[in-house]
């Protein structure tokens, strides 16, 4: 892969994953609530995700959900009725000031089992990745490798961007002394999840 093509495509990446979204959502939420170091794990849910979304997409698989009306709305609803129960669940989180002890209700376990589901259960990342990778993908020079490049480099981006919203979510949850203020905030991200689930489900293909 020649050097330009990458270097664009590092901007489309970052581009991507500056992009408001389920995700974005679930990393400053999480950042506010449980620090910096817990919030690690749901980091790698999420590249977990990711990952295995750009795996479907190289083995061909992702365009086949991609032109597939009904494996996409499977998927889609799937999502949409996970992000409304979390944001159900955040908007009733009656946790204390998390951020300031560093203890949560929940585990890094949990944590980033969320995460993971929160990515693998949105089809617009596959449809997206499946009308992306072709721009930068090289017919004439083998695909795999090409393949390899462009996934790592999304899965490296996304995380290096996650981790400045948790961090920067985490630096903000230091100046909170209020329950009062984090069950309004707790209430705030309920609602965007609820709102990342209606989006997703006027989603189409």
């Amino acid at each position: 892969m020649d050097t330009h093509v990458w270097l664009a495509y590092v901007v489309t990446a970052i581009l991507f994953s500056l992009a408001p979204g389920s995700g974005t959502v679930n990393s400053i939420s999480n950042g506010l609530s449980y620090g910096m170091r817990k919030s690690l794990a749901s980091i790698i849910g999420l590249q977990l995700g990711l990952a295995f979304h750009i795996v479907l997409v190289g083995a061909g698989i992702g365009a086949l959900v991609a032109k597939s009306a009904l494996a996409f709305s499977i998927i889609k609803w799937v999502g949409v009725i996970y992000l409304v129960w979390l944001g159900i669940q955040k908007w009733r989180d009656r946790s204390s000031l998390i951020a300031q002890t560093g203890e949560g209700t929940k585990s890094s376990w949990d944590l980033m089992r969320n995460a993971v589901l929160i990515n693998l259960t949105n089809p617009k990342s596959i449809v997206f990745l499946v009308a992306l990778f072709p721009q930068f993908i090289n017919p004439m020079q083998p695909q795999m490798p090409q393949l390899l490049v462009l996934g790592v480099t999304t899965v490296v981006i996304d995380g290096i961007v996650m981790l400045g919203y948790i961090s920067l979510a985490a630096q903000m949850g230091r100046f909170i002394r209020s329950d009062r203020v984090m069950g309004k905030i707790n209430k705030v991200f309920g609602g965007m999840f609820m709102g990342c689930g209606a989006l997703l489900a006027a989603a189409k293909a």
